[in-house]
């Protein structure tokens, strides 16, 4: 019985076009691009050196977290989604995560 509920409700929803999949992967690409960048940023030193990191403790913490969730941030650019319907969701979230984000790295820097 399930099986015939899942072919159902999954032919109600047609898969996404091929134009919906690449702008939803290129808005995707760019959101995460940015976080990563807005990330490296805000985790560097306080100070005007990389090499100053060791001077204090908490600016070499904030360097490591920030590293790890960069690249944690940036595998995740090189895994697409599966999800069919994972288009339409990219989409519609990074219309408006993207200039947010690109406000936020602007502010920012």
């Amino acid at each position: 019985m399930p099986a015939k509920l899942d072919q159902q409700i999954t032919s109600l929803h047609p898969p996404p076009s091929r134009r919906l999949r690449m702008l939803a992967l290129f808005l995707r690409a760019a959101f995460i691009l940015v976080l990563v960048i807005l990330t490296a940023r805000v985790s560097f030193p306080q100070s005007e050196k990389i090499w100053s990191v060791y001077e204090t403790p908490g600016d070499l913490i904030r360097l490591v977290v920030g590293a790890v969730l960069c690249l944690w941030i940036a595998i995740h650019l090189f895994r697409p989604p599966k999800d069919p319907e994972a288009s339409r969701t990219w989409v519609y979230f990074s219309l408006l995560a993207v200039p947010f984000v690109l406000i936020c790295l602007i502010a920012i820097w």
